[in-house]
């Protein structure tokens, strides 16, 4: 089940929020309306960023950390 979150205070927060069972494992589902940015290959098409958490996480637990893209990467490669 997802549905829209009527608690959204930030933008941060998700567009909707849910839970999903699989394989008799229960999870939070938390979803964020996007628009693809314009040169990439969603542009101007609407899409959804979904997260999945465990609903037995602790809660003090950090939140996930965004992947960092290729220009973001530290260049640890040693000059041999």
């Amino acid at each position: 089940m997802l549905a829209r979150n009527d608690k959204k205070e930030k933008d941060t927060h998700p567009d909707f929020k849910g839970s999903i069972n699989v394989d008799g494992k229960e999870y939070w589902l938390s979803a964020w309306t996007k628009e693809g940015k314009p040169g990439g290959k969603m542009e101007g098409r609407k899409y959804f960023s979904l997260s999945v958490s465990p609903k037995d996480a602790p809660v003090s637990a950090p939140a996930p950390q965004k992947a960092k893209t290729f220009d973001q990467l530290d260049d640890d490669i040693p000059n041999w």
